[in-house]
Formats: structure tokens, C-alpha cells, sequence
């Protein structure tokens, strides 16, 4: 009798632990496991099935997992920092564990792993952008001429216009693009910020996080970037409208200019015909735009 007792018990027990899943979602970083020979799986179309089978077993037993992204070389530096030897599974185990804290992660919920394999790629996609702006905030230092943080001024700045933004919108649920350059390369960033029935705000937290940092680094930069918003409500008609970064600030695109910047595919210049129920606006004023430094840095 009491060893049913314990088996029952170990089930529940089982089910109480939340798990995670490091998965290496492209052949490449799956060729690159192969080289250890513990990793026993030769096929990376055959280990997303198995993958995908264990996610749907777990989820029957009512257990919660989360599936973290797996990068081998993330991993080889991380054994070869604590003298570890990466040809261990428990080592595996260790490093996923540690993701499911500090990398990017998504909880499975029944979806097809065609749909999460995307997701999460994009979460590290996100986390990389939000983690690049800020190292490059953070490195701007302090002002010559007044000794103030300009990475942190610019973000005090960058969460005032957001706010504005928001507050000055049209009901509705907003989708907002800020696309910043710095160089070598653009930095993207999105926010979905949907309307509740009681008027509140709902947004992700990290997502807004992100979003702010890279406007933050494009206000310090002082350009050149834009920000664009979509506001999506009932029975209304998709509006659309944006800024360009001027100086420390936004300065609103003509509903001329939006269209343009809507219109005109990115790649090769070609004009794309415009949607249909989608008007193309100059943005309510934003008024206060928060602190303004008395100067430009």
C-alpha cells in the first residue's frame, strides 16, 4: 500500500514541477550539438517531432513547460567559464535551467511548434535589440556641458513621449513601430498597447521596456528614426500616423508622408497599393512632452 502511496505522491509531485525545454531551433545550431556524443538525436526534423510529443505528453499530465531558446555556443561558454564538461547531460539540464531564468523563453500552451519555433525566435530577436540599445545608452555617458546621464535623460525623455503618445491616441487597441539607426545596423522595436472596456492601458511590461530603450537611444542619437502607430477599434476604420525623431523630440509626418512610408516597399522602393479601410492621419498634438532638457547634447 505505501508504495502506491509514494508513487501517487511522486505523480503529483511531478506535476507541481514547471520544467523547461531548451530547443535548438534551427539545423545549424542542431548540427552543432551533434559533435557531443551524448547527444543522441541525428535528425533535426526527427528531434522537433520528439520534442513536440514530449510538450503535448507534458500538457496532458497537467505540467506547465517552458521552452527556452538553445544556443551551443551559448552553452560551450558557459561550460568552458565553469571549467564544466559540455559533454554531460546534467550540464545540459543546468544551462537549460538557467535560461529559463535569464534567456529568452515561452511557455507552451498547445500551440504547434510551427507557430512557437517563430515566437521564440523573435523573443531573442527582442531581447538582443533591447540589450543592444542599452548597452549603447548606457556607453553615451555623462553631458560635457552639464554633467547629466544622457542615456538616462534620454530615457526619462523617450517614457514621457510614450505616455503621450498613448494618452493622445484614439480608443482603440495601438500597435506602434520605432525604428531607430544606429549604426551598423536598424533597430526595431514594437508595442502593443490594447484598450480596456474600463479605459485602462494593457501592455507587456518587457515589450515596453524594449520599446522605450530603443526611442531612448534614437532621442540621444538625435536620429535619424521614426515611430509609427496603427489604432484598430469597432466599427471604425484603421488609422494610421507617426513621427519622424527630430533633435531630442518627434516631430509629426504629414498624412502625405505616412502614406508614403506605408506605401512604399522597403526593399526595392516599388510602390505597394495602399490598404483599404485605413485612413492615413497627421497625429493628434502629444502637448507636454514631458522634461525637456534646456539644451541639446
Amino acid at each position: 500500500m505505501a508504495h502506491t502511496d509514494h508513487q501517487a505522491m511522486r505523480r503529483v509531485l511531478r506535476r507541481e514541477i514547471a520544467g523547461t525545454i531548451g530547443l535548438l531551433t534551427d539545423e545549424h545550431d542542431f548540427r552543432a550539438m551533434r559533435h557531443y556524443r551524448t547527444f543522441t538525436f541525428d535528425d533535426h526534423a526527427t528531434y522537433l517531432q520528439q520534442v513536440e510529443d514530449l510538450l503535448r505528453t507534458r500538457a496532458l499530465q497537467g505540467t506547465h513547460t517552458t521552452v527556452a531558446l538553445f544556443d551551443p555556443q551559448e552553452y560551450a561558454e558557459y561550460c568552458a567559464d565553469r571549467a564544466l564538461d559540455p559533454d554531460t547531460p546534467a550540464h545540459r539540464t543546468r544551462f537549460t535551467a538557467e535560461l529559463a531564468t535569464t534567456g529568452p523563453t515561452i511557455p507552451y500552451e498547445g500551440q504547434p511548434l510551427a507557430d512557437l519555433v517563430p515566437a521564440l525566435v523573435d523573443e531573442a530577436v527582442r531581447r538582443a535589440t533591447w540589450e543592444y540599445a542599452a548597452t549603447l545608452l548606457a556607453r553615451l555617458g555623462a553631458c560635457a556641458t552639464c554633467g547629466e546621464d544622457i542615456g538616462r535623460a534620454a530615457f526619462t525623455r523617450a517614457t514621457a513621449l510614450v505616455a503621450r503618445i498613448l494618452d493622445t491616441a484614439p480608443p482603440g487597441d495601438r500597435h506602434l513601430v520605432c525604428s531607430v539607426t544606429a549604426a551598423p545596423e536598424t533597430l526595431v522595436a514594437v508595442l502593443h498597447a490594447d484598450a480596456e472596456s474600463c479605459g485602462a492601458t494593457q501592455f507587456d511590461e518587457a515589450e515596453a521596456l524594449e520599446f522605450t530603450t530603443v526611442l531612448a537611444l534614437g532621442l540621444a542619437n538625435q536620429g535619424p528614426g521614426g515611430l509609427v502607430m496603427r489604432t484598430t477599434a469597432p466599427g471604425a476604420s484603421d488609422q494610421i500616423y507617426g513621427w519622424r525623431l527630430r533633435g531630442d523630440g518627434l516631430e509629426p509626418l504629414t498624412a502625405g508622408e505616412v502614406f508614403d512610408a506605408y506605401c512604399t516597399d522597403v526593399e526595392s522602393g516599388d510602390l505597394i497599393s495602399p490598404e483599404s479601410g485605413v485612413d492615413y492621419c497627421f497625429p493628434p498634438p502629444l502637448g507636454t512632452e514631458g522634461p525637456t532638457p534646456g539644451h541639446h547634447h
